[in-house]
């Protein structure tokens, strides 16, 4: 099999992880060295889902010993196989780069013979790209669960990031669809991976900084719709890996039906929209002060896919509205459907000048026939009576926006 074929090949297999958006690192060009890392990170092309596609993003190899039944890959799947060597990817990272097609590397792999053996081929991958070659581009290595401590410790050394997929939130999904996996042994990585993170932060009473290990952090993958996993376990594993092992991302990925597909899996993928609601979950977790628990219920523990979370949440909380954007504080301001972020900040600033009015949020960019419900301005007219209106949750949601690609998809936006 020619390099070309193996490319098609083992590029193909890499398409289903989610988990290759970068940022977060810098990485100075050295004299006589090839390219550099920009601390803004480097992905600037993604597909219609919003997959970044800017790293040359390939498997070592697609034979795997494993039998993860929602994988492409599983050991028993016909599939057509192909396996690089570590000089392979090295000339093709290094040629993809000079001609300007990649700005790094992102590089995973099936199982082949143990973990160990696998995350050492990996790890020679990028260590021949950072002291043969002197490559400063960015390295995405994923790590192998089950894999020995001093070879991760190894991979941090020479990647920018490191990731280990978690796969599913619910351990006993995990167990039936993925029998060679645990939990635990992926957590092991991980926290791995988190000590190697804190230990390479400098600190003020350091007199040389301590060597770099995976600067730009870690992250993980977990598949949506191949198993019985609700939003809201989905949303409470995130929840709980963001605060034990500070992860800077959870990529959800929804399932999509693979050839020659085990038949305890689900004919159809889930709409692609649930994807893209647990993204808006995950900010709204992230960045507005909310956690996992609020965002579902006990009754509807999935989210509303016509509903974006945000304003599911007030809708189910008008006790805590209105919200008086000249007085109250930013916590108060962040949980006002379709105010941002960015808006609350300049918020802040315009009231200081005078008091804020309906015009002043529009001037703003504030979705007013979302937003105007839940707020109280300086406007003499301003009321809360629309907050005891019965067709409320209908007068507030805004039509759906289509996307060319599909039409379950809503764009997304970052003001929520």
């Amino acid at each position: 099999m020619t390099r070309e074929e193996k490319l098609r090949v083992l590029a193909d297999s890499a398409k289903y992880d989610a988990s290759c958006a970068s940022s977060g690192a810098r990485r100075a060009a050295v004299p006589g060295g090839l390219g550099n890392s920009d601390g803004t990170g480097i992905c600037h092309s993604y597909t219609p889902d919003g997959r970044c596609v800017s790293l040359l993003k390939i498997l070592l190899t697609n034979f795997c010993v494993y039998d993860c039944v929602f994988c492409v890959n599983r050991v028993g799947n016909d599939i057509r196989r192909a396996r690089f060597s570590v000089e392979e990817v090295v000339d093709l990272t290094i040629d993809f780069y000079r001609r300007n097609y990649i700005e790094g590397l992102f590089l995973s792999s099936g199982i082949i013979q143990s973990p160990d053996y696998t995350m050492e081929q990996m790890v020679a991958v990028a260590r021949t790209l950072r002291q043969t070659h002197r490559f400063g581009g960015y390295i995405h290595l994923k790590v192998i669960p089950g894999a020995s401590q001093a070879l991760i410790d190894e991979a941090g050394r020479w990647a920018d990031r490191l990731s280990a997929n978690m796969e599913l939130a619910v351990e006993r999904h995990l167990i039936r669809l993925a029998p060679e996996k645990r939990h635990d042994t992926i957590e092991a990585a991980m926290t791995r991976i988190h000590d190697g993170v804190e230990a390479a932060t400098p600190q003020r009473t350091d007199a040389t900084p301590p060597p770099r290990f995976a600067p730009a952090g870690q992250s993980t993958q977990m598949i949506v719709g191949a198993s019985g996993d609700r939003d809201a376990e989905i949303l409470a594993t995130s929840a709980r890996l963001y605060r034990d092992h500070a992860l800077r991302r959870v990529y959800y990925s929804a399932y999509s039906p693979i050839p020659g597909s085990d038949p305890s899996l689900p004919p159809s993928a889930p709409p692609l929209v649930r994807e893209h609601r647990l993204y808006q979950a995950d900010w709204l977790m992230r960045f507005y002060g909310y956690d996992a628990s609020e965002l579902t219920t006990t009754a509807a523990p999935d989210l509303d896919l016509d509903t974006d979370p945000k304003l599911a949440w007030a809708l189910r909380h008008p006790g805590y509205f209105p919200v008086d954007v000249n007085a109250d504080a930013r916590e108060r301001l962040l949980r006002i459907p379709g105010v941002g972020r960015r808006t609350v900040t300049r918020l802040l600033a315009l009231r200081r000048q005078h008091r804020v009015t309906h015009a002043d949020l529009r001037t703003l960019g504030v979705p007013m026939k979302k937003a105007a419900p839940f707020v109280v301005t300086a406007d003499p007219a301003s009321t809360t009576a629309a907050l005891d209106r019965v067709d409320l949750a209908a007068r507030v949601r805004l039509p759906r926006q289509l996307t060319l690609f599909d039409a379950a998809v809503t764009a997304g936006t970052g003001e929520i």
